[in-house]
């Protein structure tokens, strides 16, 4: 059979993916990092009086009640095993979610707190002195037991910790370390990159697993916002000040990274097709569950290597040795497979009358969603190919910052020689200081759990291969999280039950969040300072006995239709410079949604409500609903700050505004007036909120 027909029967295959790849771009699912990992739902109860249900194959999630008011909500996954001898799969808890309820069933009033990764666990003692070790790029073991209860990922009510924290961090790290010496500068900056590197591993895993849970089209855990909410601030960890990012501006961060890994997937989809092809390799897509295709095998046929098919094997964008001239191949004893294709040189399952078969060998495996070009994470015949690769970026960056204390914006030779050198590596496709494979590693760990479609040998041949790459001392096997993850479940559900557990807990966390519905800004200024000076040990709650639960009811209440309708006001106004040149509101949104949460502050709005008076004001002029415009005024007349009160005064000052909806404004402001002053003459306090 002749080589480039056999090559083009395999691609077959990637046409088909590249169809269903074509229909995932069309559609908002694309997400950033791929996926892994899942559970999904039918139910049964446990002794911890929680709710489990099932969806065939892959998924089962998991309710477990929390004293108190809130839910832990966990996503099992059924995962193919890696070596060994049993293949079977098995059930494996992999991302837990406390929701904090208030002890009902409104959505309204809904915090999402804490996130658990199951697999991320506090390294062990040898673990963590290993990580502060200078220039140490090895895996060194991995932690065996972990009974005690697992660390969270991160909080997702307070996102704005992190960022406190590491500017607390760096500056301790400036001022009082770096001074010291050249080891302890060393040490410690080894040892924040290694256990940053860390979380961010399994940050990718927790992202990856809610993505493609949600794509799958399983019953769903959270709300599209806050879905899309929770996936934007995982992203955003890798950003300094991204714990700071505006929720309105989430969605937009997160669509914007979903569309750049899409090109850059497609991107280097078509660089290694096109090498491959030009040397005489066969190409095959990896995909996960959902249908992407993240990762991708080349292949060289056995039968080819007699023959040189190609008169010089160009390894740019390939990062591997010229397999044509490596005698190896042609006495391999590695995993190898057999296709077979008909007459059309369409692949088949199983040979037939008119079929060739071809004896395929793996040379590499890449990751398709690196920035620039294919990232190589597995050379098939040089396990320490991709290793020297990434460590030549992490050499680079440990002599100079932490050995030489040299900054790249700080010392201009090295900015100029650094930005040539990086200029002419990307330009020549050179796998020399390029950015971390460390997303796509993890990616691939998960896919490696979760596609029974590879051969369980070349699975297995494959964990090996990742395992030996990594870098970072602190991590711990594939089948080594398996385990932590189930103890640490365990060891989380035990929590969740115990009074002084979780539950207490969870009423800590409500107190403090009481903070700013008791101080003023003044007082949250100082409160935050005293939380990061002492790296988040001090946090202000607020005594017991306070109307707790009513009132962070309202509260939150309040923010939800405030969010909702900020979003509204939003929607079309970004790219129009007047108000008056974006689209009607009610051509876009549902006006009975906009009218119930402009009737909601109407009614119990309270003048912290700052962002509520903009939205309220905009809608007003986007509209020509005359309940909608009624119904901003009631909520700008119960707001009652001063910024609500100019808008009142604004709008009964417009000539172009009907006249009953200008009297209105001025009886609001004459009311509210009132109102005031009769309260100040009374108590000597503005008028309370509500």
């Amino acid at each position: 059979m002749d080589k480039n027909k056999a090559y083009f029967g395999v691609l077959d295959i990637r046409k088909l993916y590249r169809r269903s790849w074509s229909v995932a771009r069309c559609s908002r699912g694309i997400l950033l990092v791929l996926a892994c990992l899942i559970g999904n739902s039918v139910a049964a109860q446990t002794e911890v009086n929680q709710q489990e249900t099932t969806t065939p194959d892959l998924f089962r999630l998991e309710r477990v009640q929390v004293d108190g008011g809130a839910e832990l909500v966990t996503i099992h996954a059924k995962l193919d095993s890696i070596g060994g001898e049993s293949h079977e799969p098995e059930w494996v808890p992999l991302v837990s979610v406390l929701r904090d309820t208030l002890g009902d069933s409104k959505l309204e009033n809904d915090r999402l707190r804490y996130l658990w990764e199951l697999t991320y666990t506090r390294p062990t003692f040898w673990q963590r002195v290993s990580g502060a070790v200078p220039f140490m790029y090895t895996h060194i073991g991995s932690k065996q037991h972990a009974d005690k209860v697992p660390p969270p990922l991160m909080d997702l009510s307070a996102a704005d910790r992190d960022v406190w924290n590491k500017i607390c961090w760096r500056a301790l790290q400036t001022i009082l370390i770096d001074p010291v010496g050249t080891p302890i500068r060393a040490s410690s900056r080894s040892y924040q990159q290694n256990i940053t590197d860390l979380r961010r591993s399994h940050i990718i895993r927790a992202l990856s697993l809610l993505t493609l849970y949600q794509e799958l089209g399983h019953e769903p855990i959270f709300t599209a916002a806050e879905q899309k909410e929770i996936q934007a601030r995982l992203l955003l960890t890798d950003k300094t000040f991204g714990g700071l990012v505006d929720e309105l501006k989430l969605p937009g961060f997160y669509q914007k990274q979903a569309s750049r890994v899409e090109d850059n997937v497609g991107h280097n989809w078509e660089l290694l097709r096109q090498q491959a092809e030009a040397n005489g390799l066969y190409f095959e897509p990896l995909e996960m569950p959902d249908g992407r295709a993240t990762h991708a095998l080349l292949w060289v046929a056995k039968s080819d290597l007699a023959k040189r098919p190609v008169e010089r094997f160009d390894p740019r964008f390939l990062s591997i040795s010229d397999p044509w001239s490596d005698k190896r191949l042609l006495n391999w004893d590695g995993y190898s497979d057999k296709r077979y294709f008909d007459r059309e040189h369409r692949r088949i399952e199983s040979a037939g009358p008119e079929t060739a078969e071809v004896e395929l060998i793996p040379l590499a495996l890449y990751g398709l969603d690196n920035p620039k070009i294919p990232a190589l994470l597995v050379d098939f015949r040089d396990k320490r190919n991709p290793k020297r690769r990434e460590m030549s970026r992490r050499v680079l960056q440990d002599v100079t910052r932490n050995v030489l204390a040299v900054s790249q914006f700080g010392d201009i030779p090295y900015l100029l020689g650094r930005s040539v050198f990086d200029f002419v590596t990307g330009r020549r496709g050179m796998d020399i200081n390029q950015p971390s494979r460390l997303k796509t590693y993890a990616q691939l760990k998960l896919l490696l759990s979760l596609d029974d479609s590879l051969e369980p040998e070349l699975r297995s041949e494959i964990s090996d291969r990742v395992e030996t790459v990594s870098l970072n001392p602190m991590e711990n096997s594939i089948q080594a999280e398996r385990k932590l993850a189930r103890q640490q479940y365990k060891a989380l559900l035990a929590y969740a039950t115990r009074p002084d557990g979780l539950p207490a807990k969870l009423a800590r966390d409500r107190r403090a969040e009481m903070t700013p519905l008791e101080h003023g800004k003044l007082a949250q200024i100082f409160f935050r300072l005293a939380n990061v000076v002492s790296f988040g040990k001090y946090s202000h709650r607020e005594p017991d006995g306070l109307d707790i639960v009513g009132r962070l009811d309202l509260a939150r209440q309040r923010s939800y239709h405030t969010k909702f309708l900020r979003e509204v006001a939003r929607t079309g106004s970004e790219n129009s410079a007047k108000v008056e040149l974006a689209p009607k509101i009610e051509v876009v949104w549902n006006l009975d949604q906009v009218k119930s949460s402009l009737r909601f502050l109407a009614e119990y709005g309270s003048r912290q409500d700052g962002k509520a008076v903009v939205a309220a004001a905009n809608i007003f002029a986007r509209t020509n609903d005359d309940e909608t415009r009624r119904a901003c005024l009631a909520a700008l007349s119960q707001i009652n700050n001063g910024k609500a009160r100019s808008e009142l005064l604004r709008i009964s000052e417009q000539k172009d505004v009907d006249d009953d909806l200008r009297s209105l404004s001025v009886q609001y402001l004459a009311n509210r007036r009132g109102t005031d002053a009769v309260t100040n003459s009374n108590t000597g306090t503005g008028s309370p909120d509500r």
